[in-house]
């Protein structure tokens, strides 16, 4: 189970302009200067809150939480074949526990207060990006209800040809409709700003909030990936590789996902993108901290991974919430195989590291093939990419160049470009011709391909030890 309390996000929120106001004022900068505001966040994590109070009703159900694999199996067992990409037409996803869809239809199941509430009328539901626009729009007392295409259409009730909520997806999962928020374009004024108690600056009263992707769209935008056929691999908590496929949805044939990539102005065209999603990125080296206790920091990683230079044969499959693309394997568990006596912490370290880069390998395999034309070079962005051996160790296994801009938090430039293009806000173009080139920093593959593909076999070897360890089916306890 993973919850977070959805006040707590707000909360953080508030922190967050807050600083950004008195940095501004340390720099001389006028906040009156602020224009827009725009919203980037978690995908898939689901709140629902009352509107009479504004209260949330139940912590946020983040995208990672497995509790809903009983779910998934009731509802596939409505489904011709149990086929798990019954729905991927409609929606580009196949039914699994990380969709908003089916943490919503565990709320109703089993929180009686949402139940209630949804029968008397009072429920709201969204991703993080509806309950922050609502509450920083007003809340209770007149917020704004909405949600933008990047968000909707991970929620598995959205058709992403037509943009709009489903009826048919919305009946399967037995989903009131009158709780989904309005679905809006990813760049328009969608409210003002109001002050809420605890916003010590009052200045930004008024202020468009008129910017809103979900955080990999954002990265997408954030890296000037407009292009058909552009790619970019975030690394955050988990790894998410998308690539832009244009005005046409492509679908795959080899386990990725097909999302809305963005839509900027209610005029503009839609854009779709190819996704790869990979649960455990980032969160492998919070493990080897928290659990594990072997380092005591991020940065500690690369240093013991750098001591040992290789993982001496040893092999980690981090599927902690089972595999995501391209195998969309709930029962898989976390595996380290290949030990020795000789294996030490540092190997450990490596193959952590390593664990990162051959999942994107997988990912962007599955892609080229999707897509016909291999990618060559990766774009790279997110938190993970200042560890310069993971950055050379991503080269090596893709065997291409990858390139990292010197602004990693391309996440919140997406949203901050989305704010500053929308329809009366204004500040700035989009427009292919209207940008400029972006500062990079390279890693070119220094290890010779044979070597790779040696690596990336015994990898896949162990990704297959790692299924089929769990099954849903707990002894009794007669």
């Amino acid at each position: 189970w993973v919850e977070q309390d959805p006040k707590e996000i707000l909360k953080s929120v508030h922190e967050c302009v807050e600083k950004t106001c008195e940095k501004l004022q340390q720099l001389n900068i006028d906040i009156t200067n602020i224009k827009a505001i725009g919203v980037s966040n978690q995908r898939e994590t689901t709140v629902v809150w009352d509107k009479t109070t504004g209260e949330p009703l139940y912590n946020a159900i983040v995208w990672l939480d497995l509790r809903t694999q009983s779910t998934v199996e009731r509802l596939l067992k409505k489904i011709p074949g149990k086929n798990k990409s019954f729905f991927k037409f409609k929606t580009g996803l196949p039914l699994s526990t990380y969709f908003s869809a089916v943490k919503l239809r565990w709320l109703l199941d089993n929180v009686k207060e949402i139940k209630q509430a949804v029968d008397d009328g009072r429920a709201m539901f969204g991703t993080i990006d509806s309950w922050l626009i609502w509450c920083l729009t007003g809340g209770k007392n007149g917020g704004v209800h909405c949600t933008d295409v990047t968000n909707a259409s991970r929620t598995m009730l959205f058709n992403i040809n037509s943009l709009e909520w489903d009826p048919e997806l919305c009946q399967f999962f037995d989903i009131p409709m009158e709780i989904l928020p309005k679905v809006r374009s990813s760049s328009e004024i969608y409210g003002l700003m109001k002050i809420c108690p605890s916003l010590k600056s009052g200045a930004l009263t008024g202020v468009p909030i008129s910017g809103c992707l979900g955080d990999q769209s954002a990265a997408l935008v954030g890296q000037m990936c407009f292009q058909d056929g552009q790619a970019k691999n975030t690394y955050g908590t988990g790894c998410f590789l998308l690539c832009n496929t244009g005005q046409k949805p492509v679908f795959s044939e080899h386990g990725l996902l097909t999302t809305i990539a963005y839509k900027l102005g209610r005029d503009k065209p839609v854009c779709y993108a190819l996704e790869g999603s990979v649960a455990i990125a980032g969160a492998v080296v919070r493990w080897l901290r928290d659990n594990l206790g072997i380092v005591k920091n991020a940065q500690e990683v690369e240093k013991l991974a750098a001591e040992a230079g290789t993982s001496y044969g040893c092999y980690f499959v981090p599927a902690f919430s089972g595999l995501y693309a391209p195998y969309w394997e709930p029962s898989a568990r976390g595996i380290i195989c290949g030990l020795t006596q000789f294996t030490n912490k540092n190997h450990i370290a490596f193959a952590a590291l390593e664990a990162v880069c051959f999942q994107t390998r997988e990912i962007l395999d599955a892609m080229n093939k999707d897509c016909g034309i291999p990618l060559n070079q990766l774009q790279v962005d997110g938190g993970m990419t200042s560890n310069k051996i993971l950055m050379q160790l991503q080269s090596d296994i893709l065997c291409i160049p990858v390139v990292k801009p010197s602004m990693p938090e391309t996440t919140a430039l997406g949203a901050a470009m989305a704010a500053g293009a929308a329809e009366g806000v204004g500040i700035w173009s989009l427009n292919p011709g209207d940008l400029t080139a972006v500062t990079c920093e390279r890693f070119e593959p220094q290890i010779n391909p044979e070597e790779s593909e040696f690596r990336y076999a015994r990898w896949k070897k162990a990704v297959m030890k790692s299924m089929g360890w769990e099954t849903s089916e707990a002894p009794s306890n007669g």
